[in-house]
């Protein structure tokens, strides 16, 4: 069994790159793709209580759906948290030497904060808004029919006395 998941809370550091690849689906639709880099940050005080601050980048590959939400609300700064799997590429670059990079391919990514603190959310209503439930107009009031009943006293049966044996027979 085996496991490659990386879940990431951090800020957007350029507007995302939006291409499209020629593939071949059946409805002829290009595939498209979002890459952007995020940071993380960890700050931590040394023992002489200097503040330190770590801020490690990490390549995020977002396809299709997730493109497109990249796409229409992700600028640079914005937080987000990313969910998917570690994937490392190698390719010869134009002097002939062999590179690698590693990056995140996104399964899940979710906008952080508030809206006002997005720098994608510019204009008018950037944020898909959820439907408001349908309600139905209020009826009027009916009468009781019938006055409710005051509340009963009802008396707890007594407690079975415990056999004779160990107080506590709790099998730990």
């Amino acid at each position: 069994m085996s496991l490659n998941k990386v879940m990431l809370i951090g800020n957007v550091g350029k507007d995302p790159e939006i291409r499209y690849l020629e593939g071949n689906s059946p409805n002829g639709a290009n595939a498209k793709v979002a890459t952007f880099p995020l940071a993380t940050s960890e700050r931590y005080r040394d023992r002489n209580g200097e503040q330190h601050e770590n801020t490690e980048w990490h390549n995020i590959v977002a396809w299709r759906g997730l493109a497109d939400t990249m796409e229409r609300f992700v600028k640079k700064g914005t937080q987000l948290y990313v969910e998917g799997r570690l994937r490392t590429r190698s390719w010869t670059d134009q002097t002939g030497n062999k590179r690698f990079t590693t990056e995140i391919v996104a399964d899940t990514i979710q906008l952080l904060g508030k809206r006002s603190d997005n720098p994608g959310a510019e204009g008018p209503a950037p944020y898909p808004q959820a439907q408001q439930p349908y309600q139905q107009a209020p009826q009027a009031r009916q009468p009781y029919q019938q006055a409710p009943q005051p509340y009963q006293q009802v008396q707890q049966p007594a407690a079975p006395q415990a056999a004779e044996g160990p107080e506590d027979d709790l099998p730990f």
